[in-house]
């Protein structure tokens, strides 16, 4: 197992590794052309999740790995919903891709996938680009729209607790299926309808959390309150997400490998509805509980796995949750403006 150029790279995760240092097309241009690969190539894999979105969900994770390169990048936390206080390094541009799938009760299978496209615009700051869509069984496959989100972290040394500031705004329908997040009174009868009917219904929305985390003895603990509201005339929602996590091994092995312990971290999360301005609470409002676990594969990317389990009758049972992601370090050297800027400091 393994490569003559490194032996310690298993062959079955060669797509994994990064391209040539000695390529001679430009880094922007290099990205760029594998974005678009990776487009059209997840465009295929959602087509052929409407027919059958087990298959579909794998084919669009491997387009996703074949056509992004993969730099080293640090460790994650394996969480799909709840948000710790990490933001992404000054420069650097994180490609992630979250697909969740379900087959809840008197309704069609579906699957859904977000592009998440995280910039470090400055050590305080992170901001993030979403392109949605989803593909459900003896349906179609569409597009739900967009998000942008933003974390402002006003404290940048570590504190007993270290408050995040998040700021979103999402421009999707209502076919959406990506379970981001779960506020107010959402529950299984929203994963329900035809495609065509509800992507009809536009929502605008504003979304605000207070983000609340804190690393202790290698463990994440990290809490999120969520704040929603529809730009049209609608109550605010509300919505809870907790997590904790812990690397399986916090010594590093002296020796370069794949499957360390250290290389696994393991948590939990839980996450649901708490009602809207109107009707605060837990009455009609459903909730999760997700075991998950992030695998970094060093010099390549995170691979992350977690069932949902939902809690009570209001929830969509069972939710198959996957992601990959990996980090481009330093893009921003290599945007055009950049290395004007730099230019004209060496002059």
């Amino acid at each position: 197992m393994g490569t003559k150029n490194d032996p310690a790279f298993p062959d079955f995760l060669i797509i994994l590794r990064p391209s040539p240092s000695k390529s001679r097309v430009p880094p922007l241009k290099e990205f760029m052309l594998r974005i678009e690969s990776a487009i059209a190539l997840i465009s295929r894999s959602l087509r052929a999740a409407s027919v059958g979105c087990r298959g579909g969900l794998s084919l669009l994770t491997l387009a996703f790995l074949v056509a992004i390169p993969v730099p080293s990048r640090a460790q994650e936390t394996p969480y799909f919903v709840t948000y710790s206080h990490d933001l992404e390094e000054p420069g650097d541009l994180d490609i992630e891709l979250k697909n969740v799938g379900g087959a809840p009760a008197r309704t069609n299978a579906f699957a859904g996938s977000s592009l998440e496209l995280e910039y470090g615009a400055t050590g305080w700051w992170t901001t993030e680009f979403y392109l949605s869509g989803q593909a459900t069984a003896s349906d179609s496959t569409i597009f739900t729209g967009f998000r942008w989100e933003n974390r402002v972290r006003p404290f940048l040394q570590e504190h007993w607790i270290n408050p995040v500031l998040y700021v979103e705004f999402e421009d999707i329908n209502a076919a959406d299926k990506n379970l981001l997040e779960v506020v107010g009174h959402d529950s299984i009868s929203d994963l329900s309808g035809s495609n065509a009917a509800n992507r009809r219904e536009k929502l605008r929305e504003m979304e605000l959390k207070l983000i609340l985390s804190r690393n202790w003895k290698g463990w994440n603990f990290s809490e999120n309150t969520i704040f929603e509201k529809n730009l049209s005339n609608s109550p605010w929602e509300f919505g809870y997400a907790a997590g904790a996590s812990r690397p399986l091994s916090l010594a590093a092995s002296p020796n370069r490998c794949v499957f360390c312990a250290e290389n696994f971290v393991a948590g939990v999360e839980m996450y649901g509805g708490l009602g809207d301005r109107y009707t605060p609470g837990l009455h009609d409002t459903s909730h999760y509980l997700s075991p998950a676990v992030a695998w970094t594969i060093p010099h390549a990317a995170t691979l992350s796995f977690g069932p949902g389990f939902g809690l009570n009758d209001h929830s969509a049972g069972v939710l198959l949750r996957f992601g990959v992601s990996t980090e481009i370090e330093q893009f921003g050297n290599h945007l055009p403006w950049a290395k004007k800027r730099g230019r004209e400091v060496t002059r």
